[in-house]
């Protein structure tokens, strides 16, 4: 641990102690606790694979490339070269929309006639997952509402051959990916849910981005235009013709940009709009409806 700890802190790793302890015991397979309390001798094939592994980190790849997957709202998610690696914030957008849910169905509920003899009407649940990426979001929509039909479109052909396969690794039968630009392979489709996490870094903001962004994860998924918004504007404008009139939206921000869409969406017709903070209280989450 010492060792490793001090290897990756001469690459200039943010955290080396903890990402020593994610190599040992993810890369060499060692469990935690025996880590500590037996302070186990490595194998020389151990000692080769910590080699490899160290040597891609100083190359500053990052640990969840090496790994090749990262945990996100209960599920392993598999990553690599070509896809957005999940961020713990945008678990957000996942409980945001999970409680707009449940407060509609207690809504219901409520007003629901309580003469037994009229019927209600439920139609599926359709929820749409915007610049899908590695499927994170569309697979925890899936897997929270297993009888909704959920769609994830991505323009990468690379990105959905992992969100493909992470819905096989978790088991989750109810999406399907598509390949196309934002609402392009859905014509005529209509959902109750929109959710997304577009590329939103400023063009010009890129190069200041930690080695591990700007030169390993995918451009397309990182450049959000001249001012970061390239993406909300298109997705707004497009929103009306596929969203139900009693559907909402929700989209992770950037940093600073929550007042900014929230601007947009209001001149294009939205009137119910919430910003919601992340666990280091920036603005990082809109839910957006009409």
């Amino acid at each position: 641990m010492r060792e490793v700890s001090k290897v990756l802190g001469g690459y200039g790793i943010e955290d080396p102690r903890k990402e020593a302890e994610i190599i040992l015991t993810q890369c060499l397979d060692l469990e935690r606790v025996a880590l500590y309390r037996d302070n186990p001798i490595l194998s020389p094939l151990q000692v080769e694979t910590l080699r490899k592994v160290l040597e891609r980190r100083g190359l500053r790849e990052p640990i969840q490339y090496i790994t090749g997957h990262v945990d996100f709202y209960g599920l392993t998610i598999k990553v690599g070269p070509g896809v957005l690696i999940p961020r713990p914030e945008t678990e957000l957008v996942v409980e945001e929309v999970i409680k707009t849910v449940k407060s509609r169905q207690s809504e219901v509920i409520n007003q629901r006639p309580k003469d037994p003899g009229q019927s209600t009407t439920k139609r599926r649940l359709k929820v749409l997952d915007l610049c899908t990426g590695s499927g994170c979001l569309a697979l925890a929509m899936a897997k929270e509402f297993p009888g909704a039909e959920v769609i994830g479109t991505d323009i990468s052909g690379r990105a959905l051959k992992y969100a493909r396969q992470n819905a096989l690794t978790n088991g989750i039968g109810n999406v399907t990916f598509l390949k196309g630009s934002l609402f392009e392979p859905l014509r005529g489709m209509r959902f109750d849910i929109v959710v997304s996490n577009p590329p939103y870094i400023r063009r010009t903001e890129i190069e200041t981005l930690q080695p591990e962004i700007k030169d390993w994860e995918p451009m397309e998924a990182l450049d959000g235009g001249e001012d970061g918004l390239k993406f909300y504007r298109e997705i707004l404008l497009s929103s009306g013709e596929h969203l139900e009139g009693d559907g909402f939206m929700v989209m992770e921000v950037g940093d600073g940009e929550a007042g900014d869409v929230a601007a947009i969406a209001k001149s294009l017709g939205f009137r119910n709009i919430s910003v919601h903070k992340d666990y280091f209280a920036v603005e990082r989450v809109l839910r957006i409806a009409f």
